[in-house]
């Protein structure tokens, strides 16, 4: 059983900055590839970047590649979205995810998911 907690959500201004966390727990969380999501109102939830387990590879959507930074730290069970140069369309609330995949950006191919922080960036 594994377990995922966001934080690190809030209200910022467009052009701020948000670091987001992901503390996992339940299994050794250097087997999990963790991956970002997000969901904004009336929206599908989609793919934002992910970092796999063993040899850490980065993966980011387009839209936010170049303003994002996904990372790890093994030693402390945590996965960090750096968000800089924020937009109001970066409004949604924010998941992160495990799967023991080696790399996934779809959906379905997570199997473990918090419970999702809220990220809202006003104009």
């Amino acid at each position: 059983q594994v377990q995922l907690v966001e934080s690190g959500g809030g209200l910022v201004q467009a052009g701020g900055s948000l670091r987001l966390s992901c503390a996992a727990s339940g299994r050794p969380f250097s087997s999990l590839t963790i991956g970002w999501f997000r969901q904004a109102p009336g929206k599908e939830r989609e793919f934002v970047a992910a970092i796999s387990r063993g040899i850490p590879r980065t993966t980011y959507a387009d839209s936010v590649k170049g303003r994002f930074t996904i990372s790890r730290d093994n030693a402390k069970d945590t996965v960090y979205l750096q968000m800089n140069s924020l937009k109001p369309e970066d409004t949604a609330v924010y998941y992160c995810a495990g799967t023991i995949r080696l790399s996934a950006s779809s959906l379905g191919e997570y199997a473990y998911w918090g419970q999702g922080t809220q990220v809202t960036v006003s104009s």
